[in-house]
């Protein structure tokens, strides 16, 4: 069951060493419109404890965050998983809200540069990605290989509109794809580099009033109306993101390592 919080903090699903493990997710605002807010709310209309984000107006942004896989490269990710379960039959096929959410990752070269790499919903390589299950509603459940080839957009660095970022002078102009730069680490930047510039703007996937930033993020809503939901909302569950086993029992060696050292 998930629990409403400031942040909704969603439950954690663990299994046993060397099977997948799903992220933990934080629900949050990024932005608000220019006369209210998204809306962030439990629906059980269609399957108990899944999250709702009522987009109303253009401006409006929120988001599903989790730190979880910080620490590892884009490919060494094997699963990026979301359940939608309102009717997108009533949006015109292809467009933002009918292919939404899309998601934002941020990403490092470890020299304190980040970047927002993201996927491009409208773009119909993604849009083909999802999978209509029986009872009507959309999955997605990506791996690594499911994206590698396809377009990957840069924002919220300086120079990534112009193909003068640190990502494109280390990977080359666009277009990107993911596959170019899959040797990037997933870490989100400490709230002094959002608050100092660096280019972030107010759509960036961080928390409205605190600047603070999950690695990983499926978006609801955009800077244009075309990610106006109305109601229902954007109705998801079932959300995951995981790393290669090999590389989630390294990381498992590393905490150990550390808690050692702190003993």
């Amino acid at each position: 069951m998930f629990r409403r919080i400031s942040a909704v903090t969603l439950t954690v699903a663990v299994l046993a060493s060397g099977s997948v493990v799903n992220a933990a997710f934080d629900s949050y605002v990024i932005r608000n419109g220019s006369t209210s807010s998204p809306t962030i709310q439990t629906n059980n209309d269609y399957v108990v404890g899944a999250t709702e984000f009522i987009i109303n107006e253009s401006g409006q942004k929120a988001a599903l965050g989790s730190n979880d896989i910080n620490g590892i490269t884009l490919g060494d990710i094997t699963q990026l998983a979301i359940t939608r379960y309102d009717d997108t039959s009533r949006f015109n096929a292809g467009s933002g809200p009918a292919v939404a959410p899309y998601f934002n990752i941020w990403v490092t070269d470890g020299l304190g540069n980040y970047a927002v790499v993201a996927n491009e919903p409208s773009n119909p390589a993604f849009q083909g990605l999802f999978t209509t299950n029986l009872d009507g509603s959309k999955s997605y459940d990506l791996s690594y290989a499911d994206i590698a080839g396809k377009t990957a957009k840069v924002y919220e660095t300086p120079g990534w509109n112009t193909n003068s970022s640190w990502v494109h002078n280390l990977f080359g102009n666009d277009p990107l794809t993911f596959s170019d730069i899959a040797t990037l680490e997933i870490a989100p930047p400490p709230v002094s580099y959002i608050q100092g510039g660096n280019g972030v703007g107010s759509g960036a996937p961080d928390v409205l009033g605190t600047d603070v930033a999950y690695g990983f993020n499926w978006v609801f809503g955009d800077t244009l109306s075309n990610y106006v939901s109305g109601q229902d909302g954007y109705i998801v569950s079932n959300f995951a993101v995981a790393p290669e086993p090999g590389t989630l029992a390294l990381l498992g060696i590393a905490g150990l390592l550390v808690a050692r050292r702190r003993r």
